[in-house]
C-alpha cells in the first residue's frame, strides 16, 4: 500500500516538471519572437547609391611650376557685375566707379602701401574651356562684319585710353565709344577693309571719343596710309574681329596705387578680348567691375594680391595663381586663350 501511494506521488511530481518545462520553453519561444521583432532591419540602406562625376571639359595649359584647377562647376557665362564708367586722372588715381560697384568706407582708397620689391613669387597657370557656354561677347562679336567709316589720328607711342602702355608697333585704332563698350574693346585684333579691296589689322588701343560714330574706326595715321592717302582724311570700310596667331602670353599687370585695400588690375597680351576678371575671395570668386581705362576694379581690397581668374568672349578661362600685388610690374601667366 506504502508502495503504491509512493509511486503514484512520483507520477504527479513527473507530470508537474514536464508541465513547468514545457511553459518555460514556450514563453522563451514568444519572447524569443518578440525580440526579433522589435530588431531592425540592417538590410536596409546598407547599399549606398554610386556617386556620379560630374562632367569637366577642361584644357591643361604647361606652366613652368604646375598648375591651379578651376572649379569646373563655376559656369564662365554667368552674367556680369555692373561697369565702372570713369575714366583715369592725369595722376593716375581712378575717377569715381559706377552704382553697383563696391562702395569703399574711409580710408580704403587713400591707403597706397607698396609691397616688398624684392617679392619673387611665380605664376601659375591653368586654361579651361568651355564646350557649353555661347560666346560671352558684347557689341564686337565673332563673326560679325561691321560698316563705318576710317579716319586718322596722330598716335605718338601707342599708348591710349586702353592704358596698355606704349605699342611695339603703331598699326594700332581707337575704338568709337559705343564699340568701345567701357573699354571690352580694348586688346582687340581688327581686321579693316577699304572699298579699294586693301587690308590691314589693327590692335585697339585707344576710345574715339563722340561725335565718332558706331562702326568708326580712327586709325593711326601709320595704319590709314596703307589704305589710302592720308590727304583723303575719311574713307568707307568694314571691320571684322581676329584671334591671331602669337606667340605672346597674357600677362597681369597692378595699376599704380594699388594696395591690399585698393587695386585695379589688368590683363594685356590677350588673343581675344576679355569677357570678364574674377579674383579668389574667401572661398569663392568675385567679379571685378570693368573701368573705362581698361582695368577691373576692387574699391575695398577684396581678392587684391589673390588668385586671379580671366574669361574671353569664347567662354575660355584662365585661372592664374602666385601674382604678386606689385604695382605697375608686367607679370607673365605662361597662359593664351585658344584660337578661333
Amino acid at each position: 500500500m506504502t508502495t503504491a501511494r509512493q509511486a503514484a506521488r512520483q507520477r504527479r511530481r513527473r507530470r508537474r516538471l514536464m508541465l513547468a518545462t514545457t511553459l518555460a520553453v514556450a514563453a522563451a519561444s514568444v519572447l524569443a519572437y518578440l525580440v526579433i521583432g522589435w530588431l531592425p532591419d540592417r538590410r536596409e540602406g546598407a547599399a549606398p547609391a554610386a556617386a556620379t562625376p560630374a562632367a569637366s571639359a577642361q584644357v591643361r595649359a604647361a606652366t613652368p611650376t604646375g598648375t591651379d584647377t578651376p572649379n569646373a562647376s563655376e559656369s564662365p557665362n554667368a552674367s556680369e557685375s555692373p561697369t565702372a564708367s570713369g575714366s583715369p586722372s592725369a595722376s593716375g588715381s581712378p575717377s569715381p566707379i559706377a552704382t553697383g560697384a563696391p562702395v569703399p568706407t574711409a580710408g580704403e582708397t587713400t591707403a597706397r602701401a607698396r609691397p616688398s620689391a624684392t617679392d619673387t613669387t611665380t605664376p601659375q597657370s591653368s586654361r579651361t574651356a568651355s564646350t557649353t557656354a555661347p560666346p560671352s561677347a558684347g557689341r564686337i562679336r565673332p563673326g560679325g562684319t561691321y560698316t563705318g567709316v576710317a579716319t586718322a589720328y596722330e598716335a605718338k607711342d601707342g599708348n591710349g585710353a586702353c592704358l596698355l602702355g606704349p605699342s611695339p608697333d603703331l598699326m594700332i585704332a581707337a575704338m568709337n565709344t559705343t564699340d568701345y563698350e567701357t573699354s571690352r574693346a580694348c586688346g582687340a585684333h581688327i581686321r579693316v577693309r577699304a572699298a579699294n579691296g586693301k587690308s590691314i589689322t589693327v590692335r585697339i588701343t585707344n576710345e574715339c571719343p563722340l561725335p565718332c560714330a558706331p562702326g568708326q574706326l580712327d586709325l593711326s595715321q601709320e595704319a590709314f596710309a596703307k589704305l589710302a592717302d592720308l590727304k583723303v582724311g575719311r574713307i568707307p570700310i568694314t571691320w571684322e574681329l581676329l584671334s591671331p596667331s602669337t606667340s605672346e602670353t597674357v600677362s597681369i599687370r597692378y595699376k599704380s596705387g594699388s594696395s591690399p585695400h585698393w587695386c585695379a588690375v589688368q590683363a594685356i597680351g590677350h588673343r581675344n578680348p576679355v569677357a570678364r576678371l574674377e579674383v579668389k575671395s574667401g572661398d569663392g570668386w568675385r567679379q571685378l567691375p570693368r573701368t573705362a581705362y581698361n582695368y577691373f576694379l576692387s574699391a575695398n581690397g577684396g581678392g587684391c594680391g589673390n588668385s586671379i581668374r580671366i574669361t574671353d568672349i569664347y567662354g575660355e578661362r584662365l585661372t592664374v595663381t602666385g601674382i604678386a600685388l606689385r604695382p605697375d610690374a608686367v607679370q607673365p601667366t605662361g597662359v593664351q586663350f585658344a584660337r578661333h
